[in-house]
């Protein structure tokens, strides 16, 4: 009799452990699963606005999803900061959170989520590798279609179609676009038709059909306006500028150049802020202030000096954060599958039927816990030895990555100094002819005439020049001057 109170007294300690210290969840919450799924939605809608708000959003979902083990939650959650980070021009940061927010869509079963992760990775790869980006962008739709998700395919056309433009495939392109902008309309997206228009009119620029890119350009960045999409007005304002330039209508090519980069500047999008810093460059080029043009052009060298010399510091960072990252995973993951095994053990204990079975366990109990804690320290002690291991291994990775980096870093700083020097040797020549003939042509002695065709040809020779620098420095095959 004594024995059997004891049994029931355990089995009750045991009981009020499993409920006391066991983050256990049977059912998520409808109420705050629907707040993690706003604070998402309130990232996405201002992403072109507010990048910064998108990521802190973001993460707001990803701590109260991993609260909830909400899986659907914390993958979209990894997908909304990516998209802030991808916005803010930090594309490892971007990278490291849709490979998460991918795992977690998968372990969902959430396809369209996927797709949604393959589209987002298809644009990050934009930039870098046209084929790696449609690879991406095609898996996306290709799930969309087998789906039937009228939305994401037309967003899967307007990323080809943004890739084709890369490539300057600009007939494919706009078919693409012209796919992509029928479908939005049925849809009635508005921020997805100024996307449409805004890269239409990017076709029509580089086609040189000046009036047609103008007005479509012209109606996106009214619209874009209208719905206060910061980044959007950015991107508009600088094709806006070169195609002012290229039609010699300066005092538009300035007007949207200031206005541009006051977004950039609130956006926070020192990218754009270059790309603008360019174009002012062009635009005093054109009006033939070439000392103006002159500072920009030093601008533009320090900004890219200084992005050089950092590229490493930056680059260890990231590396760092994405071990990071990638042990909080693990660790997720490790909660997660305790979760599960905990449900596991409850149920069971829960349809426990008769005393009797609960005697016999607690009987055979002892035995097996003191085998079973055994059995546990052996694989620990298994466990921290793989982990040496795997951190062994990790850090000769590192090493490696960090010596190609470093021979990366010597070689790019070998062709700035390249670059230095053959701007001096080969710009300095005809400014100084320039300046000659300029004296000259204040004392009287040379005919006005002849002065402006030599000016001028001293001009065009800074033109070619210029354009070589610029091919040099945009062609990685080129490795010297």
């Amino acid at each position: 009799m004594n024995r059997a109170y004891l049994s029931i007294l355990i089995l009750v300690i045991t009981f009020s452990k499993v409920y006391a210290g066991t983050p256990y969840v049977d059912s998520l919450s409808n109420q705050d699963t629907a707040q993690v799924n706003l604070l998402n939605k309130q990232g996405f809608s201002i992403h072109l606005t507010d990048h910064e708000q998108t990521i802190k959003k973001g993460e707001q979902a990803l701590e109260l999803a991993q609260k909830l083990n909400y899986n659907n939650g914390i993958a979209e959650a990894y997908r909304i900061i990516g998209i802030g980070e991808a916005y803010s021009n930090h594309e490892a940061r971007a990278i490291g959170n849709y490979l998460n927010s991918l795992h977690y869509f998968k372990l969902s079963a959430n396809v369209i989520g996927q797709a949604r992760v393959y589209n987002n990775i298809g644009n990050l790869y934009l930039t870098i590798d046209y084929d790696q980006s449609l690879d991406y962008l095609e898996k996306g739709l290709k799930i969309a279609t087998d789906q039937g998700n009228t939305k994401l395919i037309a967003s899967a056309y307007l990323n080809i179609g943004n890739v084709y433009l890369r490539k300057k495939n600009f007939s494919l392109s706009l078919d693409y676009y012209n796919k992509s902008q029928q479908l939005f309309s049925k849809l009635n997206e508005p921020v997805n038709l100024i996307s449409c228009l805004q890269n239409v009119g990017v076709i029509y620029y580089k086609l040189k059909q000046y009036d047609k890119a103008e007005e479509l350009l012209l109606q996106a960045n009214h619209e874009a306006k209208l719905k206060d999409l910061n980044t959007s007005i950015g991107i508009v304002d600088l094709t806006l500028s070169s195609l002012y330039i290229e039609k010699k209508m300066y005092p538009e090519a300035q007007k949207f150049l200031d206005e541009g980069i006051a977004y950039a500047q609130v956006t926070k999008d020192e990218k754009l802020e270059a790309d603008f810093t360019y174009n002012a460059f062009q635009l005093e080029f054109h009006k033939k202030n070439y000392e103006r043009a002159l500072s920009y052009l030093h601008v533009i060298y320090e900004r890219d000096s200084t992005v050089q010399t950092n590229m490493l510091t930056s680059d260890l960072g990231l590396m760092k954060e994405q071990y990071d990252q990638q042990e909080k995973q693990k660790e997720s993951e490790l909660i997660i599958e305790r979760q599960k095994n905990d449900r596991v053990k409850f149920w069971w204990a829960v349809s426990g039927s008769g005393l009797l079975l609960v005697v016999i366990a607690l009987l055979v109990g002892n035995v097996k816990r003191k085998t079973q804690t055994n059995a546990r320290l052996t694989e620990l002690n298994s466990e921290v030895s793989r982990q040496k291991d795997n951190l062994d291994r990790i850090n000769h990775h590192l090493e490696e990555i960090i010596d190609e980096r470093t021979r990366d870093l010597q070689i790019k700083n070998k062709k700035l100094s390249e670059y230095s020097s053959y701007l001096s040797h080969q710009i300095r020549g005809p400014i100084a002819t320039l300046k000659g003939l300029m004296n000259l042509e204040k004392e009287g002695l040379v005919d006005q005439k002849e002065c402006i065709n030599m000016m001028d040809k001293c001009v065009s020779d800074i033109d070619e020049k210029i354009i070589d620098m610029s091919d040099i420095l945009h062609d990685p095959k080129r490795t010297g001057f």
